[in-house]
């Protein structure tokens, strides 16, 4: 029998919440709940309008944002990218980037390597 998961990401538990951000972004990383050891996926929604409020980087880990419904914008270092349905965005580790939701509000993927140790988190970074 083969090995492997199945799992909807509406299960996994939603970290947003227990991080006091649960009004605005639902965020639900399944890298365990799916048993991976090669790479990481979270489904993330954005609120209409909503910005997460903290920039980051990961020193060697690139990601790939995917956004599967909805509209809005990233923040690569300086500069700022309009997002639509089906965009897909690859990301290099040492670019800080946030994101920001339209005035419909956003839900993305974000996938990348099992690097999580390398985040560095900016608060206030995008004012």
């Amino acid at each position: 029998m083969p090995d492997y998961t199945v799992k909807n990401l509406k299960d996994v538990d939603d970290a947003a919440a227990s991080f006091g951000l649960g009004d605005g972004l639902e965020a639900r990383f399944a890298k365990k709940a799916l048993g991976l050891s090669k790479f990481g996926v979270s489904y993330q929604k954005l609120a209409p309008g909503f910005r997460i409020p903290f920039g980051h980087t990961h020193g060697e880990q690139e990601e790939v944002y995917l956004v599967v419904r909805g509209s809005g914008r990233i923040k690569l270092d300086e500069e700022i990218v309009e997002l639509t349905e089906w965009d897909a965005v690859r990301v290099p580790g040492d670019v800080v980037r946030a994101l920001e939701a339209g005035t419909d509000g956003m839900e993305f993927l974000a996938i990348g390597a099992p690097l999580a140790n390398d985040t560095e988190m900016l608060q206030g970074w995008w004012s």
